[in-house]
């Protein structure tokens, strides 16, 4: 990784800790993201997409660890087990579990569980590395609309509505990450 990728990253970073929102690539898709745990931040997202707040939205993480409070303790073995298995298939899965203490209610969409995901992605997971922490990751698009594929496209649909943009290729996959509830395995997207 270059140090002007790095340098970007660690903008990226500083803007989520400052309560910013980022676009950045991800294994199907530019994501939009921001602290998991700061509900304007992630208010200004679900604002950004012309979201329903009921819909809840995806968090990501480099190591199951990076989520713990936002999952329910009860949930953490069998949900790094799970991702650990995810990761080595290669296939962006991302699991319904038990919300923990700490996952703010707009991120849940006023559920009792959250989505949740290890990712694959080489940037996304840089990112959440000099986070030291989750990152709020929901397609970057309207709701609606196709999700952006490119930096470009984020600068073009958002027109300045994002604090930083991280750039670099999506990954390989065509579609996003399919879901699974941890508690029943039923596939809520394939």
């Amino acid at each position: 990784m270059s140090h002007e990728h790095r340098r970007g990253l660690r903008g990226a970073a500083l803007s989520v800790r400052a309560g910013g929102v980022i676009a950045y690539p991800t294994e199907a898709v530019f994501g939009l993201g921001c602290n998991p745990r700061d509900e304007v931040a992630i208010s200004r997202v679900i604002t950004l997409k012309r979201r329903a707040r009921d819909k809840g939205l995806i968090v990501i993480a480099a190591t199951a660890q990076q989520l713990d409070g936002l999952i329910a303790p009860s949930a953490s073995a069998a949900f790094e087990s799970r991702a650990i298995g995810a990761e080595a298939g290669g296939r962006a899965t991302t699991f319904v579990v038990p919300a923990g203490e700490q996952a703010p209610p707009i991120l849940c969409g006023g559920r009792a569980t959250i989505a949740v995901r290890v990712c694959t992605h080489p940037i996304a997971r840089a990112l959440c590395h000099y986070l030291d922490g989750p990152l709020v990751s929901t397609s970057a698009n309207r709701s609606g609309s196709q999700p952006a594929r490119s930096a470009v496209q984020i600068r073009r649909w958002f027109q300045g509505q994002v604090d930083a943009i991280v750039g670099g290729r999506v990954g390989e996959n065509l579609r996003p990450s399919r879901i699974i509830d941890l508690m029943t395995d039923e596939v809520l997207r394939a």
